[in-house]
């Protein structure tokens, strides 16, 4: 309590002064101004210059973590401080002087290149080097340079809300602002460097635009001199060696950005068809940029003197604030380059995920036989596991032999068109993501319930086929073993072990979550895989392959193909799980972590032999029971970190607002509760309930999406 008491004070002392520190501000602004004057030395070097700005720039941008202030008022004080050292200047013509002297003498002395042409650009040539350059930026800050304005401008202004502060000056302001600041010298310096910098980010956009890489995917072919990226290069330096104020150049300039950012986007579409690349992906991204950022500088450049000039100085400085925010976020960087690479693996996987939904009692039968077919070969994969594990070998070779085995096992159940459980939800849970993307009307809700419905029969029917079958094929092996062997697959006291290894009370719920991560990771590579021969066009070179055309023929080399690109993701995502399950634990242990691998059905397996070697007395005890409570969350948490971690990729992925998902939570709910059968056995639903659950929901999301999506970033407007 006495401790719990001095918290409360502590924080209510926190809060008053907070609450207050603005009103102390107000009447401390005279002599704090005073004391930033005073530092204020135009004949001090460089860097005591560059301090002070940053000085100046924090005493106006200041704003307490505690505060009872909304972010607009802040933002109001801010401006009003701005104003007010701006009056008390005028009003002191001496100090006036001495900062306008420093400041003009800094931004004459500044070189703005890296400024208006690498702030806020990706600068690296290849994506893993610029991730490896942002993850060294979180950890030791980049020094100020010599006559750098580039890092004197992020330094002045390092968080993103400073835009905001920033766009809503007053055009006054921003002229008084920069009558103190700069004068006609200063602004022809740095026209030169914006003339600069667009020629040096031209030359940066033509490197990419007449790459193979990037000609190859674009129709039809043209001329190297003839593609629009090298026009674009001539038209700038036509437009700005003529220095004049050539609106025909500058609209045919502004014509060629447009042509270039729409073959970007062709790019993006051809990509998306077959098969993406994270380092071209980064290379359209920084392209894309680049050009928005040619045609930011544009603006500027053609700004007139007056008054009227300020909106696009704010436009700019705005874009330069931003940018730079988000290209030292790393998570901004992941999610751009590989957005477009999850789409497709969620594609792939969607198309994929459809032949494993049981939408009727015919799919449901014809899934739980494909369940039995794979749970018959699960059963003899698990005697070749427990074969491995007692002989005894040295934990990397145990666990090479063990992805061995599993890889035959789960290779064989595909060929033979049999199921592995838990392995669908990471595949139908990309369909059932793209059922979201329609959810305007009330079919479109009625449809996606009716999916999650199916979804769920499809996995009680794989795990339960999956179950049945592994638990007589090894009953029948303990019974041959007893008959051939006249003993017991198990020693009494391993089956023991097994089973308190087995029990809920214990490390097999976290194992089973873990191996539920395993499996989503598998269907990740299955996707890459996927992808890979897309984009690699290994189907039409394996068609035209002189030798393999020549062993095995044209038409047996076109179906070899074919049939390749059509299982390349299964058999991926089976070596990968395969892989997985058996080195694992190796990995683990050798880092001295005791993980292990729970699948329900090797599991299943492990347990039906327990009760062979122990007899069935075994079943009246509570460690048995322990043992099958064990094995149902087992099976739980296999199909549900799998369906969670392969649901949220997809709903990522595909851009579904936060309000869709919450409506499809609740009317799934309302729908389990109002009918709960159809989604473990194949039986019709109540057919009015179901259209009331529909109903109210669908007008919930009508209802919602008026509002403003929760998902989307504040756009700043292009001021003009």
């Amino acid at each position: 309590m006495k401790i719990s008491f001095l918290r409360i004070c502590a924080v209510w002392r926190r809060f008053r002064r907070g609450a207050l520190r603005h009103h102390a501000d107000h009447a401390q602004y005279v002599p704090q101004i005073e004391s930033l004057v005073r530092r204020a030395d135009p004949n001090a070097s460089w860097h005591v210059r560059a301090n002070w700005m940053i000085d100046l720039a924090d005493w106006l941008r200041h704003e307490p973590k505690v505060s009872l202030l909304a972010r607009d008022e802040w933002r109001r004080l801010k401006h009003y401080r701005l104003r007010f050292l701006l009056d008390w200047l005028d009003a002191h013509r001496d100090a006036r002087q001495t900062v306008q002297a420093t400041l003009r003498k800094t931004l004459r002395e500044a070189t703005g290149h890296e400024l208006f042409s690498s702030t806020g650009m990706p600068r690296e040539s290849a994506f893993f080097t610029e991730l490896s350059e942002r993850l060294v930026k979180l950890i030791l800050p980049k020094p100020l340079g010599q006559h750098d304005l580039s890092t004197l401008f992020t330094v002045m202004f390092p968080d993103v809300s400073d835009a905001e502060w920033l766009l809503e000056l007053d055009d006054r302001t921003m002229m008084r602002l920069w009558k103190l600041c700069g004068d006609d010298g200063i602004a022809h310096g740095y026209r030169q460097q914006i003339d600069e910098a667009m020629l040096y980010l031209v030359q940066m956009v033509v490197s990419v635009g007449i790459s193979p890489a990037f000609r190859q995917r674009l129709e039809p072919r043209m001329q190297l001199l003839a593609t629009p990226f090298m026009s674009l290069r001539r038209e700038l330096e036509h437009y700005l060696i003529t220095n004049t104020r050539d609106q025909g150049a500058l609209r045919s300039v502004r014509m060629l950005i447009a042509v270039c950012q729409a073959q970007t986007d062709r790019i993006y579409a051809h990509l998306d068809e077959f098969g993406t690349s994270v380092g071209l992906v980064y290379h359209l991204e920084r392209m894309r940029a680049q050009l928005n950022r040619i045609g930011r500088l544009l603006d500027l450049r053609n700004a007139p003197y007056a008054e009227e000039g300020s909106g696009q100085i704010q436009s700019v400085l705005v874009d330069l604030i931003t940018a730079h925010h988000h290209r030292s976020s790393v998570r901004d960087l992941i999610r751009r380059s590989f957005s477009l690479l999850a789409r497709k693996i969620v594609e792939r996987t969607a198309y994929h995920g459809e032949h494993y939904i049981a939408r009727d009692g015919k799919e449901y039968k014809r899934m739980l036989k494909a369940a039995m077919l794979g749970g018959l070969v699960i059963g003899f994969t698990w005697l070749f596991k427990f074969g491995i594990d007692r002989a005894r070998f040295a934990e990397f070779f145990e666990g090479f032999f063990l992805s061995v085995n599993y890889a035959i096992g789960f290779l064989l159940i595909s060929a033979i068109g049999g199921v592995l459980a838990a392995r669908q939800p990471v595949i139908t849970a990309a369909a059932l993501a793209e059922k979201m993307g329609a959810l305007d009307t009330i079919e479109g809700l009625c449809g996606l319930l009716s999916q999650m419905a199916a979804l769920l029969r499809s996995q009680a029917a794989a795990v339960l086929g999956n179950v049945l079958t592994v638990a007589m094929v090894v009953s029948g092996l303990s019974v041959a073993a007893l008959f051939l062997m006249d003993a017991p697959l198990m020693h009494p006291i391993d089956a023991h072990t097994t089973l308190h290894s087995l029990s809920i009370i214990g490390w097999t719920p976290l194992f089973a979550a873990v191996t539920g991560l395993l499996l989503w990771l598998a269907s990740l590579f299955a996707g890459f895989a996927d992808n890979w021969f897309a984009l690699r066009r290994l189907k039409e070179s394996l068609s035209n392959h002189r030798r393999l055309v020549h062993a095995m023929g044209a038409n047996r080399a076109e179906r070899f193909a074919n049939w390749l690109e059509r299982n390349v993701s299964g058999i991926a995502g089976n070596l990968a799980l395969a892989v997985l399950l058996g080195m694992m634990p190796a990995v683990a242990h050798f880092f001295g972590l005791p993980v292990d691998v729970r699948h329900v059905a090797l599991s299943a397996a492990t347990l039906t032999a327990t009760v062979g070697s122990l007899g069935w007395m075994v079943l009246l005890t509570s460690e048995f029971w322990l043992a099958f409570a064990g094995l149902l969350a087992v099976g739980l948490l296999n199909v549900g970190v799998a369906f969670v971690c392969a649901l949220l990729l997809a709903l990522r992925a595909r851009d579904v607002p936060r309000r869709v998902r919450r409506v499809v939570y609740r009317s799934f709910l309302r729908r389990v509760t109002l009918t709960p059968l159809i989604f473990v056995l194949p039986v019709g639903a109540d057919a009015r309930k179901a259209a009331e659950v529909v109903a109210a929901d669908s007008q919930e999301i009508s209802d919602e999406s008026k509002q403003r999506d929760d998902d989307e970033p504040p756009v700043y407007p292009r001021l003009k």
